[in-house]
């Protein structure tokens, strides 16, 4: 007898299986806003320290910056200060020949000895020193010198001339001795005018500088009269002022009998005319003065 088989009981449908999916979801969702929350919620305190703390090591260490920094001495300058070295030749120094540098050197170390030779005459008013690049005055009331209207030298006149010699003695710089007047009118038999006054004041004092060991090739003596005043002639003070004799000191290489033009050129480094033959002539020889 044939046996009929079982059917298996038809399963029942399970309509919350949904709900594990759910549940799963909702987990994933709250540990999902948990942790958003977590980071959302960082103490601001700890935060800001340990922002503080980073930035200081990474880009703001205190020991490292203060071995960067140099050591300062002294105030620290705002602006930049330029270097100071003494004694620099200009370009236009440098362009000059060294015997010109000589003579630059020489005519101040005779206006020194000026000052000092002559000091109590200076410090009175009676001297006055003048030093340029190429020359040096000494100036002298013509009071110190000569009486008025006279161009004989006094008797306190000799001391004076005496110290200038001696200064100028073993110098081989020309000597020009010039002689001024004031603006008042001298007609005499012996000085017509102020011109004859003031150019035998100063041949007088040539004389008396040749007396002292002076060799006359270097001395020279012009009058300029009343017409080179330095101060007012409108008052007394300023023609004693003007009645003066004034010894100009001179560079070789301006004298006009100091150098020939060849040693002139020489020492300006440059050709002069002379040196410059012309296309088809010889070289004319350059005598000496």
């Amino acid at each position: 007898m044939a046996r009929r088989k079982r059917r298996n009981p038809i399963e029942a449908e399970q309509h919350e299986r949904w709900m594990v999916s759910y549940a799963d979801f909702i987990t994933l969702l709250f540990a999902f806003f948990v942790v958003m929350y977590s980071i959302s919620s960082v103490n601001k305190g700890k935060y800001e320290t340990f922002s503080e703390s980073l930035d200081k090591a990474l880009f703001h260490n205190e020991k490292i910056q203060k071995e960067a920094e140099p050591i300062q001495v002294g105030q620290i300058p705002t602006t930049v200060q330029p270097i100071e070295l003494p004694n620099l030749l200009t370009v236009e120094e440098r362009e000059l020949g060294e015997e010109i540098m000589q003579e630059k050197r020489r005519l101040s170390e005779v206006s020194e000895e000026f000052q000092r030779a002559l000091k109590p005459f200076v410090e009175s008013e009676l001297v006055g020193i003048k030093k340029h690049d190429f020359w040096v005055e000494l100036e002298m009331n013509s009071e110190l010198l000569f009486a008025s209207g006279k161009a004989e030298l006094s008797s306190k006149a000799s001391p004076v001339l005496q110290k200038v010699a001696e200064v100028v003695r073993d110098v081989p710089n020309v000597i020009n001795v010039e002689g001024y007047t004031d603006n008042i009118p001298i007609a005499t038999g012996l000085y017509p005018s102020n011109w004859d006054l003031s150019s035998a004041r100063a041949t007088s004092v040539v004389k008396a500088l040749v007396k002292n060991g002076i060799p006359p090739e270097r001395l020279s003596a012009v009058g300029y009269g009343e017409f080179h005043p330095i101060a007012d002639n409108a008052t007394e003070e300023g023609r004693f002022k003007n009645r003066r004799v004034v010894l100009v000191l001179m560079s070789q290489a301006f004298a006009r009998y100091g150098m020939s033009d060849a040693e002139r050129a020489k020492v300006l480094n440059f050709k002069s005319e002379a040196e410059s033959p012309q296309p088809g002539t010889p070289p004319a020889a350059q005598p000496n003065p």
